[in-house]
């Protein structure tokens, strides 16, 4: 019975364990994306770079970093596929707003 009660308490340790690393892969992979959101958000406010290929470039960069992070997660099981898509979702909707106002501003 001792035995039985250790091993139960080793999975739950475990489990609480596993749940911690999730909870901490998700809040580092939102901080990573909050500093990218500030980049649109910056971008949004001033709109003076009219397509600046340099700074494209660093928001695809930042984006593509950040969808490896999320792969990573996903396939050493910290987070489920569907939190990664819903982070680089949010994201992606940002920078279509950013690229269509940058559009208008052209046109």
């Amino acid at each position: 019975m001792g035995e039985t009660d250790a091993r139960e308490e080793t999975a739950m340790s475990t489990e609480e364990l596993m749940n911690s690393l999730s909870q901490k892969a998700i809040h580092l992979l939102r901080e990573d994306a909050d500093k990218i959101e500030k980049l649109i958000e910056v971008q949004m406010e001033t709109l003076t770079n009219r397509r600046c290929p340099l700074y494209e470039e660093v928001l695809d960069t930042q984006m593509y970093g950040l969808s490896r992070e999320i792969d990573f997660a996903v396939r050493a099981g910290l987070i489920d596929a569907a939190t990664g898509k819903e982070i680089l979702k949010k994201l992606e909707r940002n920078l279509e707003s950013l690229y269509e106002a940058l559009n208008q501003q052209s046109d």
